[in-house]
């Protein structure tokens, strides 16, 4: 049938290579839509372009030879168009269109060149060529991608087998060679397969890791959960589980692994086998067992040191119950004697000695003896009946420790001191008994040593009080927290008022207002007394200029300041006094400097001489708390004092009547005494209008006392001077 334009009408007059390109879209436009090509569809043209003015070509040539269409189906194939639909469609525009566009032109066909009868008898034989060579070319290449897909398939499968022996070698090798054990067992148990370094670990017999079962390697230390995490596994209930666990070797030593073992399913999901890896951790146990050990005893005497005695201060304290402890604090008296004359060589082995007598007598179950560290120890013991034990086993100690000791030749006679503390559990933290033990421990020192002393709530209070005191004052004089009270000192022969003593106080936060026998003793332990009475000198000082400056109708006023025995050591007294009186104006004569009594007991020659220089330069020396010493009486020629101040131990007897007669000639000798060594006596603690008259008649110079007036600002001082002038 003869083909039909596209459009309906007579191609119109283009050059033939207008049609040509025609012809190229209309065939991409065919088969760009079956065409398995990343190509667009312009690109298809183009490639396509080249093939159909081949058909052109062919289609007009002298002699007509329909194998160039045979190798334009192929090339066909070549770019891609292997869809028998491609065929199909190229066919039929071939045949539609190969003649309309590129056939003889409507003209007279020139000489050689074939009519249109001709034209399409060729388009019809270029189709059965075209055809033939498509299934050829695409039954080759059709041909050729099975073989390649056969012989890829080949190689795959050789690889595979390959890679499986590679991976299977692999595989051994690290099974053999690995640095841990492993074991495959199946799920009854059984010792299936076992590694080398299995083997080794279990002492080199095969024989006796291999078949065993799992089951036969129970350890009386394995830890309860173990066996059951291995029954949830064989169940299939848990995929891994990783413990620590100890094994017998096979010539009974313990071996400690850390053991991971593994379920290994088939192909299905089905538990089929256990896989466990073991790490040798042995040594690793050792070497950890023996740094705790070194971390938890102390390497001088190999007792528990402060870490471990914690430790089970602290689980002693959580138990509940019925249950106690006990607890003995020992300290050794003069110990750094023997550190300090001897040298620390000898003292360690002093320490051992103590360390085993102490060893001794603690061996009772839940008992133990720990060195916290220098010469002190400790010793704990719990139960149910600690009251009476802790006691016994503190008696046991002192008499450990009675015996003399004899170390490079020399022998020792070593005492202790010990605090006790018992009580129930849960009711105070480990800090709270230590605290407790310590303070009790020092108690027992300072009540000369060589005994225990029980713990006292009450005393303890007042121990961590006076700590918190000691460890509040040199913050306390910074803020100002200090300040002076004045008593009055009255002249007995007119009752005017001839001075004042200085007597510092402490406005504490939380305690309140504080007298000097709470603080003043602390100063001392602590060396801040210095700056402190170097501050109440400065305030009484200048108190007692203001006194002078605005009111000179009264008189100088004597200001008494108490000077503390730490403040006689200091290099500085004197140049500070001294700094003191010229920075406010004061006459040396108005300052009295106050001393103890006990202070200048068996005083030499350095310490009087900053006394002396003082007194030199006009200041009064008093001898305060004279009586209470115990001096020899001749002492006072050598003494650079001027004032004897009379304890009130020596007058208490004459607040009441009648009188005791020895106590009136105690104080009337040392009246005697005083005035002919030309001293003038002061009477403390006044406290009634006959004791004060019995004071005058045996002619003590001046007083104070609550009789007169109590300690108090100095505003109040000024009144009681204007009282006494009018």
């Amino acid at each position: 049938m003869a083909p039909s334009h596209a459009l309906g009408s007579p191609v119109d007059p283009d050059s033939p290579e207008d049609r040509l390109r025609r012809f190229a879209t209309i065939w991409s436009r065919a088969v760009f839509p079956v065409t398995a090509t990343s190509l667009t569809r312009a690109e298809v043209e183009e490639d396509l372009l080249p093939l159909a003015r081949m058909l052109s070509d062919t289609l007009h040539a002298r002699v007509f030879d329909p194998r160039s269409a045979h190798r334009i189906g192929a090339a066909l194939v070549d770019a891609h168009c292997t869809d028998p639909e491609a065929l199909s469609r190229t066919l039929g525009v071939i045949d539609a269109y190969l003649v309309l566009y590129c056939g003889a032109d409507p003209a007279p066909p020139a000489p050689g060149e074939p009519a249109a009868e001709e034209s399409r008898a060729r388009c019809a034989r270029l189709q059965h060529a075209f055809a033939a060579g498509y299934a050829q070319a695409l039954r080759e290449r059709t041909l050729a991608e099975q073989e390649a897909i056969a012989r890829s398939t080949l190689q795959a499968r050789t690889d595979a087998v390959n890679a499986l022996h590679d991976t299977e070698t692999r595989l051994r090798a690290v099974f053999e060679g690995a640095a841990i054990g492993i074991g495959i067992a199946d799920l009854e148990g059984q010792v299936l397969e076992v590694n080398e370094t299995l083997t080794r670990m279990f002492g080199g017999l095969e024989n006796h890791v291999r078949g065993k079962k799992v089951t036969e390697w129970a350890h009386p230390e394995d830890r309860p959960h173990v066996w059951q995490l291995h029954r949830e596994l064989i169940r299939g209930e848990r995929e891994h589980f990783r413990v620590e666990k100890p094994f017998f070797r096979n010539d009974g030593t313990v071996l400690w692994t850390n053991l991971t073992v593994s379920l290994l399913r088939d192909a299905e999901g089905r538990p089929q086998y256990q896989l466990a890896l073991l790490e040798d951790t042995t040594e690793r146990r050792l070497l950890n067992l023996r740094l705790r050990y070194e971390a938890t005893h102390d390497a001088l005497t190999g007792l528990p040191n402060r870490t471990l005695f914690f430790e089970r201060l602290e689980k002693a304290l959580a138990i509940g119950g019925e249950s106690r402890f006990g607890l003995c604090y020992l300290d050794l008296d003069g110990f750094k004697a023997v550190n300090d004359s001897l040298g620390h060589a000898t003292g360690d082995r002093l320490l051992v000695e103590v360390a085993d007598r102490l060893q001794s007598c603690a061996t009772a179950p839940g008992e133990m003896v720990a060195r916290l560290g220098g010469d002190e120890f400790v010793a704990l013991i719990t139960g149910t009946d600690t009251q009476h034990e802790v006691h016994e086993l503190a008696a046991r100690i002192l008499a450990a420790l009675h015996s003399p000791i004899r170390v490079d030749g020399r022998e020792f006679s070593v005492r202790g001191s010990i605090g006790i503390v018992e009580g129930p559990a849960r009711e105070r933290t480990t800090a709270e008994v230590l605290r407790s033990a310590d303070i009790t421990m020092y108690r027992a020192k300072s009540a000369g040593g060589n005994r225990c002393e029980t713990a006292d709530p009450e005393l303890d209070a007042r121990a961590i009080t006076r700590h918190g005191l000691t460890t509040a004052l040199p913050a306390a004089l910074e803020r100002g927290e200090f300040f002076i009270e004045y008593q009055p000192l009255v002249h007995m022969g007119d009752g005017r008022v001839h001075g004042a003593e200085a007597l510092v106080r402490w406005s504490h936060p939380t305690h309140g207002v504080l007298g000097p026998d709470q603080f003043i003793p602390l100063a001392e332990h602590t060396g801040l007394i210095v700056p402190l009475g170097r501050w109440v000198l400065q305030e009484a000082v200048r108190q007692a200029r203001f006194w002078q400056e605005h009111h000179p109708a009264d008189g100088p006023l004597r200001i008494n300041v108490n000077l503390s025995p730490t403040q006689l050591h200091h290099p500085g007294l004197v140049t500070d006094t001294v700094a003191v009186l010229e920075g406010s104006g004061l006459a040396p004569g108005t300052l009295c400097l106050e001393v103890t009594e006990s202070a200048l007991i068996g005083a030499d020659e350095g310490l009087l001489r900053p006394l002396r220089q003082l007194a030199e330069l006009g200041v009064d020396i008093a001898l305060d708390d004279f009586g209470t010493g115990y001096s020899n009486l001749a002492n006072l020629r050598r003494l650079p004092v001027s004032v004897l101040k009379l304890d009130r131990s020596f007058t208490q007897g004459m607040q009441r009547l009648p009188v005791d007669p020895v106590d009136v000639k105690i104080v009337e000798g040392i009246v005697s005494l005083a005035h002919s060594l030309e001293l003038a006596v002061t009477v403390e603690g006044v406290e009634t209008g006959a004791q004060a008259d019995q004071l005058r008649e045996l002619g003590c110079d001046t007083a104070q006392g609550w009789y007169y007036a109590r300690p108090g600002p100095p505003e109040h001082l000024h009144t009681l001077a204007l009282a006494d002038a009018t």
